[in-house]
């Protein structure tokens, strides 16, 4: 078996620019603020890309998502089920950048499958 990427991090935030702007400050960061496929703060950390959505019901204020490297979203969620992780999710798409599905591991914590379409770019 070959050893999955860490793809993406998200920090999902009550106000994206306050957290955008704290962690520029903190770490030097850049950002930049998105409004498509939904509003969304991108921050370049120099190795591993973080993403900002707004605090939802998918997204709590306390959840820090690891998202791992997917060749097959499906297949993946089976085996988390099988394995005692909960499906959050289902696999959708986002915009043309790539498909995902959020699960829970068999401790609680949230984490994301993430798989790149041919056409579009990692998140």
């Amino acid at each position: 078996m070959s050893k999955r990427s860490i793809v993406h991090i998200e920090i999902p935030a009550t106000n994206r620019e306050a957290g955008a702007d704290f962690y520029a400050k903190l770490f030097g960061w850049e950002f930049q603020h998105m409004n498509e496929p939904a509003p969304y703060t991108m921050l370049q950390t120099g190795n591993v890309g973080i993403g900002m959505p707004d605090t939802s019901e998918m997204y709590g204020p306390n959840d820090v998502i690891v998202y791992v490297s997917s060749d097959d979203v499906t297949a993946d969620l089976k085996q988390i089920e099988a394995m005692g992780g909960k499906r959050i999710s289902d696999p959708f798409k986002v915009g043309e950048f790539g498909e995902m599905a959020l699960f829970t591991d068999p401790t609680g914590n949230k984490l994301a499958l993430w798989k790149e379409l041919q056409s579009g770019g990692g998140q």
